[in-house]
């Protein structure tokens, strides 16, 4: 029966195999997410759901994908990776050489690789430090691997393409290891676990869609922690920080926030 005693039990369930805490997410919205899955399978509970899909790694892999919504591509919202590479990341380097930079909730590497072409050809004899992160690990060894799809793609410059992926017998597209060797992937909560310092650039874009506004808060409060004196947070085009004066930010462009100099 799905009341609030097995949600409650589901909640506790899920937290202890995983360390995801649901009561850091919009209720409603997981309720609904989550009971999509239990009415599809035609279970009785959320603890029902939970218990069969705990039995099999790759369902329960599946499951967790689905929860931490990893949906991305390459150049994801192109005039913003436009921006970030024309006038953002020009600036940075004025003030940095080598640049510190973190991709937190990476999902499947896109964003972090998108980066990494970008440095190779503004600073093609730098070796900068590129961080991602994220909560899934099924998903960071997808990153790791780095094999895409056509679509995924899509908003890829064709000579980037070429120049940057080989082709697949099926089909897919495999980074070259020029690239995903400038990359260090880690397991990171960012709703639990201590962020790192010192960071030139963080992007976290389409993570925080499920999250409370209170946790919300303490995360981009926790970013601006984790920048240097005139360090960006790049978000997502949905994710406008309202009250990011009152944090400390300074608005630097629509969904970049700087930390002041």
């Amino acid at each position: 029966m799905m009341d609030e005693r097995d949600w409650t039990a589901f909640k506790q369930k899920l937290k202890a195999k995983t360390e995801i805490d649901l009561d850091l997410y919009k209720e409603a919205q997981m309720r609904r997410r989550i009971g999509n899955l239990v009415t599809r399978g035609e279970f009785d509970s959320y603890v029902a759901y939970f218990d069969h899909v705990a039995k099999s790694k790759e369902e329960f892999a599946a499951f967790i994908e689905y929860l931490t919504i990893n949906v991305s591509e390459f150049y994801r919202t192109p005039d913003k990776f436009s921006q970030l590479e024309k006038e953002v990341m020009p600036e940075l380097l004025k003030r940095s050489p080598k640049l510190n930079i973190w991709s937190a909730g990476c999902s499947i590497g896109a964003e972090v690789y998108s980066l990494t072409m970008i440095l190779k050809e503004l600073t093609p004899n730098t070796k900068h430090r590129l961080l991602a992160t994220d909560l899934d690990i099924e998903i960071i060894a997808k990153a790791k691997a780095g094999i895409y799809t056509e679509n995924e793609l899509k908003a890829l410059d064709p000579k980037r393409k070429e120049r940057y992926f080989t082709k697949t017998s099926d089909g897919r597209f495999a980074i070259k290891d020029e690239i995903k060797q400038c990359v260090e992937f880690k397991r990171h909560n960012l709703l639990k676990d201590p962020f790192e310092k010192g960071f030139d650039l963080i992007l976290c874009r389409n993570v925080v869609i499920y999250f409370t506004e209170e946790a919300k808060d303490t995360l981009y409060r926790n970013f601006f922690a984790s920048l240097k004196p005139g360090g960006i947070l790049f978000v997502g085009a949905t994710e406008a920080i309202l009250n990011s004066r009152n944090m400390g930010y300074v608005n630097y462009k629509p969904f970049f926030y700087q930390h002041p100099l």
